[in-house]
C-alpha cells in the first residue's frame, strides 16, 4: 500500500470501503471472493487497499484489543510496534518523572519520539498526558501514526512530521524517546551497529537530551548499554518483550519488570551459592534471567542455584513469587533416554511438558523417543549440573505460601 492508496481510505469513499471489507472478512470470505465482492463497488485499487487494512485490523486484535477496529497499520510496523501494556507502562514512568520541554508552559510539547513508526509509543504517551512531537523517515508511516492518533481522539496531544531521526534536536525537550528500527534487508537484526539510525547516531541524540527512553531488543549486548543509564527488561505474561535503556532519570543499573502486575526488582548486591537440588525447583522469569537478578530472585524464595551458570533455582521453602514458577521435584537422574523412559512408564506417565537450560537434547526429538503412554502428566526439566547432564521429574506447584 502506497501513500495516495492510504489517503483514499482516510476519504468517505475510503471508510465505506473499509468498512465492507470488514465485514466481508468477518463473514468469512476468502481472500479472493473478498476482493471480488469489493470491487463490485468500489475502485480496484481502493478495494485492495481496504482489504489490506481491514486483514491488519483482524491481526492487529491480538496485540491492541478494541483499538485496533479504529487503527492503521503496515505489516512491518504491526509487528514492529510495542504492545500497548508495555508502552503505558513506560509512559507511566516518563509522567510520574514530571518530564516536560525544557522552557515551554505546562501542555507545551514534553516528548520527541524519534522513529515513531505507526505510533504505538506515541499513544500510550499521549494517554498518560505528555504530549509529544514525533519523527519518522517513512511518510506513509508518517500518516498512519497521525491517522492513528486521531482515530484515538489525541491529535491534540500529537505533531507527527516526515523527518530523519538523526537530524532531530532533543535538545527543547524533556525527554528523548527513540525506537531504532531493527530490520534490514535480511530480516531482524541484533546487532546495535546495524539499526537505523545506527548506535552511534543513537547515542549521539541521547548525549543531546536532558532525559532519554531507547527501545532495544532484550538479547542487546551489555557493552552497548551506556556507563550510568539504567537497562531495564520487560515481561509480558512470562515472555520477554524487550529492553529499554533509561538516562537522566535517576540511579542507573539493572531492572526487570513483570507486566501486567507491575512488579520490579532491581540488583542488591545478593549473591547465589550453589547446592544440590532441593524439594522445590523455581524458574526465574526471563525479564530477570536478562537483568542478570536471578541471585536477587534465589534470595526471595531462600534458594540456590543448580549450577553457577545456569539459571535453575532449587529450595526447601514453597514460596509464592510472581518472579518464578515452582515445581516439586519428585525424581532426580543423570540423564538416559532409557532410564527416563521407563521412569515415565512407571509413573503412567503420557503427557509431557519439556523444559531446558543448558542442554543439547533436541526437545521434539526427545519427546518422540519417550514413546509415551498413560493417563498421568508430568514436567520433565533437562539442566546441566557440574558438566553433567540431569533430568528432573517434577510437577507444578500450584499455591503456595511464604
Amino acid at each position: 500500500m502506497d501513500l495516495d492508496a492510504f489517503r483514499m481510505l482516510l476519504t468517505p469513499a475510503g471508510r465505506a470501503a473499509l468498512d465492507g471489507a470488514v465485514k466481508i472478512l468477518a463473514d468469512g470470505a476468502d481472500p479472493v471472493a473478498a476482493a471480488s465482492a469489493l470491487r463490485r463497488s468500489h475502485p480496484a485499487d481502493l478495494a485492495a487497499a481496504a482489504l489490506t487494512q481491514a486483514s491488519l485490523r483482524r491481526r492487529a486484535e491480538v496485540k491492541f484489543g478494541p483499538d485496533a477496529a479504529v487503527m492503521y497499520f503496515t505489516p512491518h510496523g504491526l509487528e514492529q510496534a510495542t504492545r500497548p501494556e508495555v508502552a503505558a507502562h513506560r509512559a507511566t514512568r516518563i509522567r510520574a518523572a514530571g518530564i516536560r520541554a525544557a522552557g515551554e508552559p505546562e501542555g507545551g510539547p514534553a516528548v520527541l519520539d524519534v522513529c515513531c513508526g505507526i505510533g504505538g509509543d506515541l499513544l500510550a504517551l499521549a494517554r498518560a498526558g505528555c504530549p509529544v512531537d514525533a519523527v519518522d523517515l517513512d511518510p506513509l508511516t508518517v500518516e498512519i501514526a497521525r491517522a492513528n492518533a486521531a482515530a484515538l481522539g489525541l491529535s491534540s496531544l500529537v505533531g507527527v512530521r516526515t523527518g530523519d531521526a538523526a537530524l532531530a534536536d532533543p535538545g527543547g525537550y524533556g525527554l528523548l524517546f527513540a525506537d531504532p528500527a531493527r530490520r534490514g534487508a535480511r530480516g531482524r537484526t541484533f546487532d546495535p551497529m546495524a539499526y537505523s539510525p545506527t548506535w552511534p547516531v543513537v547515542l549521539d541524540l541521547v548525549a543531546h537530551a536532558p532525559a532519554a527512553c531507547l527501545k532495544v531488543a532484550p538479547g542487546i549486548p551489555y557493552e552497548f548499554i551506556p556507563e550510568g543509564a539504567e537497562a531495564e527488561w520487560v515481561s509480558y505474561r512470562g515472555e520477554v518483550k524487550e529492553a529499554a535503556i533509561w538516562t537522566g532519570m535517576g540511579a542507573g543499573g539493572r531492572r526487570a519488570t513483570l507486566l501486567p502486575s507491575g512488579a520490579t526488582l532491581t540488583a542488591s548486591g545478593a549473591e547465589a551459592e550453589t547446592g544440590p537440588v532441593s524439594r522445590y525447583l523455581y524458574e526465574p522469569d526471563g525479564a530477570a534471567v536478562r537483568a542478570h537478578l536471578v541471585a536477587e530472585v534465589a534470595a526471595l524464595v531462600s534458594g540456590h542455584l543448580l549450577d553457577p551458570r545456569i539459571a535453575y533455582i532449587t529450595s526447601d521453602r514453597l514460596v509464592r513469587t510472581d518472579w518464578a514458577p515452582c515445581y516439586e521435584v519428585t525424581d532426580v537422574m543423570p540423564f538416559s533416554l532409557k532410564r527416563l523412559r521407563a521412569a515415565l512408564r512407571e509413573r503412567h506417565v503420557g503427557a509431557v511438558t519439556i523444559k531446558k537450560r543448558g542442554s543439547a537434547v533436541d526437545v521434539e526429538r526427545l519427546r518422540k523417543d519417550l514413546r509415551l503412554s498413560g493417563d498421568d502428566s508430568a514436567v520433565i526439566v533437562l539442566t546441566r549440573i557440574e558438566e553433567r547432564p540431569f533430568a528432573l521429574l517434577c510437577r507444578p506447584v500450584t499455591s503456595a505460601n511464604g
